[in-house]
């Protein structure tokens, strides 16, 4: 399931600091990630990172601005969704101790988690 790909407390904390309430926010993750092809993403964009569950890709700068249009997203929706994606990044790296690599793209592209 695509829900998957973002973690629960990512959701949480995401949640809290784009001060979209913790019960929309899983709704919007799902709604986006609906959007997200797998093959789509392969196709365009550098994949970072992979696991059983997810693949990471390294989008465009303007990526949520744009798909957040195209759902007719409101910025504080988008950006939340957007921070969700951020923060599993931010906590893959961690765990793979890839922070500085990670940090440096993520100055430069939109990170982007396609659940599996």
């Amino acid at each position: 399931m695509t829900g998957d790909a973002i973690e629960g407390q990512i959701l949480l904390v995401a949640g809290a600091k784009a001060s979209v309430a913790a019960e929309r926010l899983p709704a919007l993750v799902e709604q986006v990630a609906a959007e997200l092809s797998l093959a789509e993403y392969r196709e365009r964009f550098e994949c970072v990172h992979e696991d059983d569950d997810r693949a990471v890709f390294l989008a465009d700068p303007d990526h949520w601005e744009r798909l957040g249009e195209d759902l007719d997203l409101v910025d504080r929706e988008r950006d939340a969704v957007r921070r969700a994606h951020e923060e599993q990044v931010r906590r893959i790296a961690r765990r793979e101790d890839r922070e500085s690599e990670f940090e440096s793209a993520l100055e430069i592209r939109d990170p982007v988690v396609v659940g599996k």
